[in-house]
């Protein structure tokens, strides 16, 4: 059966500032509702990407990759939104280098935003959406300046060649429908598609008012603030085919044309391919006989001070050790990892030359000699009887895995120095996402909905702190918790919106030691971020 309708145009929680919907759930409900694929078009990110990607491609469904990006431009005050999706390999790659852009030079007042040059100069392979009545477009139109609205649409569409559509939503918002006819009277007079959306914000009509404390808690808002304003409505959901049809009965190409667009969209992201960057070595030598020379090297160095030259089992003793040697070297070269040693080998001198602590070892690394060679490690795996095959198998190719523990203090003096060593735009470290956690989300929702601190504080207390603890299981371990909210129905509301909330992601973070190293820059493989400033970059 012809597909009728897909969702082009969803926040994930991922969005950070609105957005309920999680990444299996949404798969999940697209699936049965037979679409035969789906969008995450997140808020100036693609942090869902690697989730949805895999999820969706289990699922046998289409994930597009797309994302909301704010547009600063001369005739408007305030940036305006336009949807970007990749539509091919070389689409996908623009999108991550315009989102690393809008975060390293586009940040006004801590939102990341673009230039329309910018997108002229990666518009290749992407699709664009026009922002409905919120995008340059509408709001030109809802102004009464449609010779603006004309001036915009023709600079996107000479942007995007037969690649951009004029969006149009019914979501009960202000204005939508007078917009819609402007759009529609533009899109005719211009020849541009429309298309359709629902510019979706969670899975459940239901979940409308737990989006709104989840909105209310990063603005910083309550509920009843008289000044908050009321962005969005209970139908931002995710609605089913059929009903989008109904929607739009008036409209048929803008519903037929989200399917077209999901058709042209076909982007392969190449996961769990190791790629490594290239480790300097001398001209007339291959990596892998680099490192079977300094392997040999060091070993050599370490048996003058573990084996005694004068004992009657020196050569037997010195051979053992060679061989193992050879048997690592060559798992090591099949495999296609001699630069990954050689690059931590390089880091972890660098660090003992620059009198910086580092551990001696630890995890299954331990037990492998050339890294014992290469002083990565200092624990020798023959006195031990350490299975090199449990660090590195090639039964089961996976890229090694060192643990490699530095002193606190001088750990960023050794990322600023691999930064140095193979450029700024190849090395980040790794972000991480907060989460509303049990504690926590009890306090914000009780703020948001105007409760006393004191009752949040009380329910909070009551909740065991335990690593991992959720509400479900305090409400089963902790009878007082069971008593009291079974007793006070303003803390039986408090809890019915935090299970709802509980564990959507919150707020960006940094992981403590984790970094990237790409082969060429890091955009080539996924978008980068940073702070207004422009430092902590991390992808």
């Amino acid at each position: 059966m012809q597909p009728q309708f897909v969702h082009l145009r969803v926040h994930s929680e991922y969005s950070l500032i609105d957005g309920l919907v999680r990444v299996k759930p949404l798969v999940n409900a697209a699936r049965a509702a037979g679409m035969p694929a789906v969008t995450i078009s997140d808020d100036s990110n693609l942090f869902a990407l690697v989730k949805f990607y895999n999820a969706a491609s289990a699922a046998g469904i289409k994930p597009i990759i797309a994302a909301d990006v704010w547009v600063r431009q001369d005739e408007f005050q305030d940036p305006t939104p336009l949807v970007l999706i990749a539509r091919t390999d070389q689409g996908y790659r623009n999108l991550s280098r315009l989102i690393s852009r809008a975060y390293a030079q586009g940040q006004v007042e801590n939102r990341p935003t673009v230039r329309p040059e910018w997108i002229a100069a990666e518009a290749e392979g992407m699709i664009a959406l026009s922002g409905g009545r919120q995008g340059d477009i509408g709001q030109a139109l809802l102004s009464g300046k449609p010779e603006l609205a004309r001036q915009c649409l023709g600079r996107w569409m000479a942007m995007f060649p037969d690649s951009f559509y004029l969006e149009v939503h019914r979501t009960g918002r202000p204005q939508e429908e007078e917009y819609l006819v402007e759009a529609v009277h533009l899109a005719a007079e211009s020849d541009c598609p429309v298309v359709a959306t629902n510019d979706v914000r969670f899975l459940d009509e239901a979940e409308f008012e737990a989006h709104e404390v989840r909105v209310c808690i990063h603005q910083g808002r309550t509920l009843g603030d008289p000044r908050r304003e009321r962005a969005y409505t209970a139908e931002q959901y995710l609605k089913s085919p059929e009903q989008m049809v109904e929607l739009f009965h008036d409209l048929p190409e803008a519903v037929e044309n989200s399917v077209q667009i999901a058709l042209r969209c076909n982007v392969t992201v190449d996961l769990g391919t190791p790629r490594l960057p290239a480790y300097p070595i001398p001209d007339e030598m291959t990596t892998d006989e680099y490192l079977s020379n300094v392997s040999a090297a060091g070993l050599e160095e370490r048996l003058e001070s573990i084996l005694d030259k004068d004992a009657d089992d020196y050569t037997e003793a010195r051979q053992r050790y060679y061989d193992r040697l050879d048997f690592e070297l060559g798992i090591i070269n099949n495999m296609g990892f001699p630069g990954y040693f050689l690059i931590v080998m390089e880091f972890i001198q660098w660090a003992k030359d620059h009198n910086i602590p580092v551990g001696p070892g630890r995890g299954s690394g331990a037990a492998s000699l050339v890294a014992y060679a290469l002083k990565i490690t200092d624990i020798d795996p023959l006195e031990y009887d350490l299975l090199f095959e449990r660090f590195l198998n090639p039964e089961r190719i996976s890229m090694p895995d060192f643990d490699i523990d530095f002193c606190m203090d001088g750990r960023d003096r050794v990322i600023q120095h691999v930064t140095e060593l193979y450029g700024s735009e190849a090395v980040s470290q790794i972000i991480t996402f907060g989460t509303m956690a049990a504690k926590a989300v009890v306090r914000d929702v009780a703020r948001v909905q105007g409760y006393p601190y004191s009752l949040a504080d009380r329910i909070s207390k009551l909740i065991p702190f335990e690593p991992g603890m959720t509400l479900a299981k305090a409400m089963e371990i902790e009878p007082d918790l069971r008593e009291f909210v079974k007793q006070n129905e303003e803390a039986q509301e408090i809890m019915d919106m935090a299970y709802q909330l509980e564990g959507i992601a919150r707020n960006v973070g940094k992981h403590a030691g984790g970094v990237v190293i790409a082969p060429t820059v890091l955009t080539d493989f996924a978008p980068t971020y940073c702070d207004p400033n422009g430092s902590n970059l991390m992808t």
